[in-house]
């Protein structure tokens, strides 16, 4: 290895170690810190994020960065090299338009943000939110200054969207939204006046502690290992990774709706099994890590829905479901569980979702970001937007705040620009789901007898083994063929909800 790259690697891996203590911070304040700690913290991580921040944006950096290009002149333009000089390079060059001071005010009003979040939603009360949502959305727009004049921008809310989906922008978001968004109003007004499926099994009462046992089985079938990973309890569920071998997922609970617990916990074990499975010879570099939440959540989504709604793996649930609930759950069977997984209804909470109407909570979402930023729209009134934007969408009136604008942490922490990613990885989701079926011919079968070990490691090899060598659009190019598209997912949507009604909605899409 050069001298230079070797000092760049060097510098890379201290941020790495700087980005572990936030994340190890985050997580504790997210599952483990008394609501006293919220100053503290909130200092500790705007104290942390002004060092990563002013190192890595140094004039040092920079050189390193040119004296490793010019040694790796001529190289192979996809060695892992030559793609990390070129991944740091767009990072540092976005970076360093940005003041320490806003970095740092930004970390630490998302941290007081969370916390206040979590106060306001227990008491359904939006005006006491209101002044740190203000505030993170002002932080947000001076964030977005800092980049004006850039033509790879065509929109304010482009530099918040790339931070998470990069090199996405929102005119092809909102494009490939209006054609997903037309496909599942179709298909939810098909289904709007059926009423063959009954989903009392998933409302009957089951114990957590016997939810506690079915999720420790189900994530260790997925690839869940005590060696590596740990799962809490959290307000919002979430993933994060420490570092190399330290994996963290969280769920919630409700004894009256298990689906909560069990495909949170699978949602994001789909999550952590991407952060396991990131390349461990790129450890301490930002291409051994995810570079798109789209392709992240693809993971996620997939493995919610696509295995743990299927009909296969209702059949490996309900025998354990009957045995570890009893009561009302008893006798239950792996169709009438498949059926209840499946029903399509439009519901308040994103998270609960089912997969048709899903995306629609999304979409409500990436349009208030932009109002939001552009200054269309006013925190203020955000709630009026949120509701009337809910009836149009989805059909309900919004009575309760908690169940409406306060149900998401993403904006309290921050994370201005991520909503769209959900939506995008069902997408990417669809895509996958198509070829590992085509690729692993008896996918389903082993879905069935529980063997889940041959998709994981499809999906690290298509997926997880890339680290951020390449983005998004160009992955799927390389492995699938195909940018993001959205056929995939409504063909499968249709096939699998023509199944659960007995209808057939195999039309063209």
């Amino acid at each position: 290895m050069s001298d230079q790259l070797s000092l760049l690697k060097q510098r890379l891996g201290e941020l790495a170690d700087l980005g572990h203590a936030l994340a190890l911070a985050s997580w504790d304040q997210h599952t483990m810190m008394p609501p006293r700690g919220a100053e503290a913290r909130a200092e500790s991580l705007a104290t942390l994020t002004r060092i990563s921040h002013d190192m890595f944006v140094d004039d040092e950096t920079g050189r390193l960065l040119a004296d490793a290009a010019a040694e790796l002149e001529g190289a192979d333009p996809d060695s892992d090299d030559a793609r990390l000089i070129a991944l740091v390079r767009r990072r540092w060059e976005k970076e360093r338009r940005v003041p320490t001071e806003l970095a740092s005010e930004s970390a630490r009003a998302a941290s007081l943000g969370q916390e206040a979040w979590v106060r306001a939603r227990a008491e359904s009360d939006f005006g006491s939110f209101a002044p740190y949502l203000e505030h993170n959305f002002e932080l947000a727009r001076r964030y977005v200054d800092c980049h004006l004049g850039r033509s790879e921008f065509e929109r304010p809310y482009d530099v918040l969207l790339d931070d998470f989906e990069p090199g996405m922008r929102a005119a092809e978001v909102t494009r490939l939204f209006a054609e997903l968004r037309d496909e599942l109003v179709g298909l939810i007004a098909e289904l709007s006046d059926q009423g063959a499926v009954d989903d009392a099994p998933v409302h009957a009462r089951f114990p957590v502690d016997g939810q506690r046992l079915l999720v420790r089985e189900v994530v260790s079938m997925m690839g869940f290992d005590e060696s590596g990973w740990r799962i809490d309890d959290t307000v919002h569920p979430f993933a994060t990774r420490i570092g190399v071998g330290d994996v963290r997922i969280t769920t919630r609970w409700d004894q009256d709706f298990f689906p909560m617990g069990l495909y949170g916990a699978m949602h994001e074990c789909g999550h952590g099994l991407y952060e396991a499975g990131l390349p461990s010879s790129l450890r301490r570099l930002p291409t051994g890590a995810a570079e798109s939440l789209g392709l992240h959540e693809s993971q996620s989504r997939l493995w919610e829905n696509m295995v743990g709604r299927s009909r296969a793996f209702c059949s490996v649930l309900a025998p354990r479901i009957a045995a570890l609930a009893g009561g009302e759950l008893a006798s239950l069977d792996a169709e009438a569980l498949y059926r209840a997984v499946n029903l399509v209804r439009p519901g308040f909470i994103r998270v609960e979702a089912d997969e048709a109407t899903y995306a629609l909570h999304v979409i409500l979402r990436f349009e208030l970001e932009q109002e939001l930023i552009d200054g269309s729209l006013s925190v203020a009134d955000l709630p009026e937007a949120w509701n009337a934007r809910f009836r149009d969408y989805l059909g309900l009136e919004v009575t309760d705040d908690a169940d409406g604008v306060l149900q998401d942490v993403h904006w309290s922490a921050g994370l201005i620009g991520y909503f769209p990613t959900y939506a995008l990885g069902n997408l990417i989701a669809g895509q996958l789901w198509e070829r590992a079926g085509a690729e692993l011919g008896d996918l389903e079968r082993d879905i069935a007898d529980g063997r889940l070990g041959p998709l994981r490691e499809w999906l690290g090899e298509r997926v997880h083994r890339h680290g951020a060598k390449f983005r998004t659009s160009e992955l799927l190019e390389r492995e699938l063929g195909a940018t993001i598209t959205v056929r995939p997912f409504v063909e499968y949507l249709r096939g699998k909800l023509g199944d659960v009604y007995e209808l057939d909605l195999s039309r063209a899409s």
